[in-house]
């Protein structure tokens, strides 16, 4: 019988201390700052680089010509030997060209007439 009349004390004990009362104080709104200047990281540590990146990768892409030697992303060397709209015709051994969709470029390993990078 004790411990029926301690579990109704505790529930009488809980019942008459009700819940704590809201803060007022800014709360939501200092949270609110936190989420912008997370986000505000966010963009400048991982968005606005890969932004930078993709837009010299796709000047690069504009930018080759026929006679360029290039690597692909699969790690295939070859020489450009005909640009057309949506791909590449690259040489990649003697009489072995293969067509290589534009975005497969990885790098320019050197540009025609010029020295190596």
């Amino acid at each position: 019988m004790t411990k029926m009349s301690s579990v109704l004390s505790a529930s009488e004990f809980l019942a008459q201390t009700g819940a704590p009362a809201p803060q007022s104080g800014g709360i939501p709104g200092v949270m609110i700052i936190g989420y912008v200047l997370l986000f505000a990281a966010m963009y400048f540590f991982m968005i606005a680089p890969q932004r930078k990146k993709q837009k010299e990768h796709e000047r690069m892409l504009k930018a080759i010509e026929t006679g360029d030697e290039i690597i692909t992303n699969g790690g295939i060397f070859g020489v450009i030997t005909n640009v057309k709209d949506d791909r590449f015709v690259v040489r990649i051994a003697d009489n072995t060209k293969i067509e290589l969709g534009k975005g497969f470029v990885q790098s320019v390993l050197k540009r025609q007439g010029s020295e190596k990078k």
